[in-house]
């Protein structure tokens, strides 16, 4: 009795000591036990496991277990959970597989750490062993498991894991119900992760914070905003995460949506009326949210208020100056930050990469570069990138190669870059090589290195084998690779079977980006098919698409081609937002048409009331229509204002439209004297050009020269030997047209036959 006693009160001890992590009383506690032969008492060792656990120290706790001379399952349990909670996986397993029996605990234990260190796929084989020995997981067994489904983006096993949680009653638990919609948001199926949240009977603040954050991502901003609205409507507590969240959805929008700035700044000040302004994440997310809606000014005054700050902090207003363009405070943001103690860590170079490649900077990137120690791939990937966005294509494939002499193996995002820049320069010799790299490194597989190889293999005339990919491939359930095999198809001229292919991925169940209508619609257009275009025009009204930009653009420019020119300007005057390509593609439409007039309108309207900026797209769209409609004057004192009024250096299609103009008026006199000023006299369009309008007006002596140009330029070249020849023969210069002949049969050049298309009533 006396015993029990000692035993009841030393357990009660031992349980204040662990209560207060008071680890001398424990140890003191500990000798006691030792000395009065109670070491035995299995009550007692245990609790002196929790001590040494709870005030860290596993290896006493671990020498504690080992000697103990009797154990039962709580004393296995208690040593594991010390494992696993100070992360000593490894050991944590070897002591599971030891233990002479197991239960629950157990089980969800092991599982949990093992997600919580990464090993996502170690705790899959764990939990389907668990399964196998007849176990039922816990509500905290399956967020587990969900989590690691989530990680591993394995879809497939995590709906047979919602299917058995359903089967056993805990899919509406709260705490797998936000797993599950985290996984389903992770592998990117959003639709069931939306239900996943809508089929929760309760929500807390964690469901609300994924699903706002799964929302945000695809880009349904106002939907996001709706379930914070909700949240704070329902009285659910809002904190510095589910803020950090919403701020997160206004940051991924960006500056150009004024919207997204408004809810931002409401968002700053209901932080500071919860009093969390302090919160560094918090803070953290207020700055990432000003810095990429542009609003530099007030992320530099939260910067400079804040009461702590983190390298966090300071790569955040190194990307948005350099988001903006401003290289030189992204600069002075890094020095900064070096002066105050701050090493700059793998993010602020990213940063910096791309503040100076985005500014065209190259120079200045290569010398982040160079600086750091050890680049990671990630850094390089960076740098590449930022090469192949800026047309620097050389650029991209030299760094790839030095990626190899330095042995850094690339991963999928290297090797879909560099076939993206393979594609630009039509390299198909390189681009071979990096698709055998890809399949050495098993990464031909991945839709993004996979649509990378159909677009090389496209530009490069390679049809059949970009097909071969495209057939291949074996998740065929993403848009990408479809957009490219469309987009691959029409640069080929394919344009019915990129038309037939778009319909297939809506037979598919795939839902159109505005690429993908984009490019169908340019098919459409290169077919003069207006029967497709108009089912495309349709089937972008049934995808509620048809006030996107990109795809308003192009359904004008498809109605232009068709010559349906008046329902191109009905489409135009409908669209809610018009950038500076719609206004370009709509007076396009009016001069390719014939209704110069009507385009020169349409481009007065532009700069007068519209307020978007003209640039060289636009210059040549006018300046065709004033030739088309015989406003030579107005064509000269437009291309006379590009530069000086609205900042736009002619290039040489400027001035073959204005050689067009001026021949077409017979004023040769004019063009003679453009030509010997301008700068692109070996353009061989701009020649082309000329002898044209030599051969109507009969301008024998202009026409030789431009003929001597071209086959200066050219000399394989049939087609200005023939329109000379013509005109010589027009003129009654028989000679001359003879002696041109004989030319063109000495040379071996062959008239290439002329076709014309149209579309049947049938729509074939």
């Amino acid at each position: 009795m006396e015993i029990r006693t000692n035993t009841s009160q030393l357990a009660n001890f031992l349980q204040v000591c662990i209560d207060k992590k008071s680890h001398i009383n424990g140890k003191l506690l500990h000798a006691h036990i030792l000395r009065t032969g109670l070491f035995a008492d299995i009550f007692l060792s245990n609790r002196l496991i929790e001590l040494y656990h709870k005030c860290g120290r596993l290896r006493t706790a671990r020498r504690v277990f080992d000697k103990m001379p009797h154990r039962n399952l709580f004393s296995w349990n208690a040593m594991l959970s010390a494992h696993c909670k100070t992360g000593d996986i490894e050991e944590a397993h070897k002591l599971f597989v030891k233990m002479p029996e197991r239960n629950d605990v157990s089980w969800n234990t092991l599982i949990s750490a093992l997600v919580r260190g990464g090993l996502e796929q170690k705790a899959l084989n764990i939990y389907y062993d668990m399964n196998q020995e007849g176990f039922l997981p816990t509500n905290f067994t399956l967020a587990s498991v969900f989590s690691a489904c989530g990680a591993l983006f394995d879809l497939q096993y995590g709906r047979v894991s919602h299917g058995f949680a359903n089967k056993i009653g805990l899919d509406k638990n709260i705490y797998v119900g936000n797993a599950l919609l985290g996984m389903y948001a992770k592998c990117g199926h959003v639709e069931d992760a939306i239900k996943a949240f809508e089929d929760l009977p309760e929500v807390n603040e964690v469901s609300f914070t994924a699903i706002m954050g799964v929302l945000g991502d695809i880009d349904r901003v106002e939907e996001a905003f709706d379930m914070f609205r909700s949240m704070c409507r329902i009285g659910i507590q809002i904190d510095a995460i589910s803020l950090s969240s919403i701020l997160g959805v206004c940051a991924r929008n960006g500056f150009n949506d004024l919207g997204s700035s408004v809810n931002g700044q409401q968002l700053h000040g209901l932080t500071i009326r919860l009093g969390l302004e302090k919160d560094l994440h918090l803070s953290n997310s207020l700055l990432d949210m000003y810095a990429k809606c542009g609003d530099m000014n007030s992320a530099e005054m939260i910067f400079d208020n804040l009461l702590e700050v983190s390298v966090v902090s300071w790569n955040v207003m190194i990307g948005g100056y350099g988001q903006r363009y401003q290289i030189k405070k992204a600069i002075e943001f890094m020095q900064k930050m070096q002066r105050f103690g701050f090493e700059p860590d793998e993010v602020t170079y990213i940063n910096m990469l791309t503040a100076c490649l985005k500014s065209g900077d190259t120079e200045t990137a290569h010398e982040v570069f160079n600086k750091m120690a050890s680049p990671s791939l990630s850094s390089w990937n960076a740098l590449l990138s930022g090469y192949s966005q800026i047309g620097k294509h050389k650029e991209a494939l030299w760094l790839f190669i030095n990626m190899q002499f330095c042995n850094v193996k690339g991963d999928k995002t290297t090797f879909a870059i560099i076939c993206s820049s393979c594609a630009s320069l039509g390299l198909l010799k390189g681009g071979r090589q990096v698709h055998a790299a890809s399949l050495k490194n098993l990464f031909d597989d991945d839709i993004y290195v996979a649509s990378g190889l159909i677009g090389m293999y496209s530009k490069c005339s390679k049809i059949e084998v970009a097909k071969c990919i495209f057939d291949r491939i074996k998740d065929q359930d993403d848009i990408v690779c479809w957009n490219s095999m469309i987009a691959g198809l029409s640069i080929n001229n394919l344009d019915l079977e990129s038309f037939v292919l778009f319909k297939n991925m809506l037979e598919n169940n795939m839902l159109p980006t505005q690429f993908s209508y984009a490019t169908v619609l340019s098919s459409c257009a290169k077919l003069s098919s207006i029967s497709q275009g108009r089912q495309m025009h349709a089937q972008a009204l049934k995808d509620e698409i048809i006030n996107d930009v990109v795809v308003g653009s192009a359904l004008i420019d498809m109605y232009s081609k068709c010559g349906y020119v008046d329902e191109a300007r009905l489409f135009f005057e409908k669209m809610p937002v018009r950038n500076t390509i719609t206004w370009n593609e709509m007076i396009h439409g009016y001069a390719q048409n014939g209704h110069g007039s009507e385009g020169v309108a349409l481009f007065e309207e532009m700069i007068n009331q519209s307020g978007e900026k003209p640039d060289a797209v636009t210059f040549i769209a006018v300046l065709t229509a004033c030739s088309h409609s015989g406003l030579v004057d107005y064509g000269i004192m437009i291309f006379n204002s590009m530069q000086i009024k609205h900042g736009v250096e002619p290039i040489s299609d400027h001035y073959a439209c204005l050689i067009d103009s001026l021949g077409r008026a017979g004023r040769f006199s004019e063009i003679e004297d453009i030509l010997d000023t301008m700068p692109y006299s070996n353009d061989p369009i701009l020649w082309e050009v000329l002898l044209s309008s030599c051969r109507v007006h009969l301008n024998a002596s202009l026409a030789k020269r431009a003929a001597d140009e071209l086959f200066r330029m050219n000399p394989c070249n049939s087609a200005p030997y023939v329109l000379l020849a013509n005109m010589y023969s027009f003129m009654g210069k028989w000679d001359d047209a003879r002696n041109i002949r004989e030319l063109m049969i000495e040379k071996q050049l062959v008239k290439g036959p002329g076709h014309s298309w149209f579309e049947h009533k049938d729509g074939s």
